[in-house]
């Protein structure tokens, strides 16, 4: 099968995207394929934008320029990412921005995936779950500050404890073992 693209090379890489609920593939030979999956510098710049402004298009939906300026200011007490931020960037900073921003973010999410809570797997890499990297990213900001205002002992307390939370735990002691 020739590229779709360029119609010289064979393909390689076959994409199936979904476009309005259906599948529309494309097949693509290397060099085309790593155009088409990294776009150029340019090409990124006239889309973000305008991803951005989609995002804030379908988020103002109902608010007036006052609420959404009070909106735009609120920040996450957790990573400190404000609603512009994410606006702007499409992208939240913690895990916790899902429950601080839920009033905003539901209409979007409902929209784009039909539901507003996670349905699958959990990554294998982190089985504690997102409570114990929000508690962590938290704790992390707070020692930032700490050392910024120059709060050197708490700054060290919570380095301790960022340490006890990410390095594993040793295995208990079998008591059964103790007692022969």
């Amino acid at each position: 099968m020739k590229c779709q693209k360029c119609e010289q090379r064979q393909a390689t890489f076959h994409i199936t995207d979904l476009v309005d609920g259906e599948p529309s593939e494309l097949h693509l030979c290397e060099e085309c394929a790593q155009n088409f999956l990294s776009p150029s510098a340019e090409d990124v710049a006239e889309v973000m934008p305008a991803m951005a402004g989609l995002l804030a298009q379908h988020l103002a939906v109902g608010e007036t320029a006052d609420q959404l300026a009070r909106l735009d200011q609120r920040a996450c007490p957790i990573c400190s990412i404000t609603f512009l931020e994410f606006r702007k960037q499409g992208r939240l900073g913690c895990p916790h921005d899902y429950v601080f921003f839920a009033e905003e973010i539901e209409p979007l999410l409902m929209n784009i995936h039909d539901q507003v809570h996670h349905i699958g797997k959990v990554p294998k890499r982190c089985p504690q779950g997102a409570d114990q990297q929000t508690q962590l990213i938290r704790m992390r900001r707070e020692m930032k500050e700490a050392i910024n205002s120059e709060n050197y002992e708490l700054a060290s307390e919570l380095r301790d404890q960022i340490r006890d939370i990410e390095s594993p735990s040793p295995p208990a002691a079998d008591p059964a073992a103790d007692e022969d």
